[in-house]
């Protein structure tokens, strides 16, 4: 099976001249597809740098980035926004919906971006409403939302266009333990009968007690690189 994700000695630097910080520094990793994977190490290790190289936010320094076979190297900006809004979906800690869209064109704003036909989002868009709990709610603009509520919305629109890849930094952070677990059981719903596959950056042990594999980062390298019970051998 070849690998959704491929890294070959991936470095990023950010600064010029003599004001340099490295955030990576020569990672090579594979994520195969259908894989429930967390990203963890302290703040500044690099995991946010790597979830935006991978999601084509963001360029490396040195190195190749392959998402689905494809050389991110090589491909337009227009090419790069292609392959993120058929490919990729983004879950964040802020959340991102925007503040004038309800939840309903929030959740079904990327597939209005690939131009599904009307009856064929809505009927998309309120089933995922019901699926992540939003049932009732999808005239109601973040502002009316509590933040579970929201991320739950982020989560919806991450899965709308049915992504390969969805990933997500630090998706539980703003939310309580209860909501977190509901958002966690979600996903890994998600993962288990849709096959997508997750990359999780956080610090929270609740995810990585879900995870298959934990992936542990130290001043910008693999510091460590495991499977779990829950992923096998």
């Amino acid at each position: 099976m070849k690998p959704l994700i491929q890294l070959v000695d991936v470095a990023k630097i950010y600064g010029h001249d003599h004001v340099k910080v490295p955030a990576l520094r020569g990672i090579t990793l594979d994520i195969q597809p259908g894989e429930f994977t967390v990203v963890a190490g302290p703040s500044g290790s690099g995991k946010t740098t790597m979830l935006n190289l991978i999601g084509c936010l963001d360029t490396p320094t040195s190195g190749r980035v392959q998402v689905d076979s494809v050389d991110t190297a090589h491909l337009s900006r227009s090419e790069l926004s292609r392959l993120r809004l058929h490919k990729i979906g983004f879950v964040f800690q802020s959340y991102n919906l925007i503040p004038v869209l309800t939840a309903y064109e929030n959740a079904e704003y990327v597939l209005l971006l690939q131009g599904m036909p009307l009856e064929r989002r809505r009927e998309r868009v309120m089933t995922l409403l019901q699926t992540v709990g939003l049932a009732g709610m999808e005239h109601r603009f973040p502002r009316e939302l509590s933040g579970g509520q929201q991320q739950r919305v982020a989560i919806a629109r991450a899965i709308a266009p049915e992504p390969k890849l969805i990933l997500a930094d630090e998706p539980t952070a703003n939310v309580d333990s209860s909501t977190s677990a509901a958002l966690l059981d979600l996903m890994e719903q998600l993962n288990r009968e849709k096959g997508v596959t997750f990359l999780f950056s956080t610090h929270d042990h609740a995810v990585m007690r879900r995870a298959h594999r934990i992936i542990v980062l130290k001043d910008g390298q693999i510091d460590s690189d495991q499977r779990t019970e829950l992923g096998g051998a």
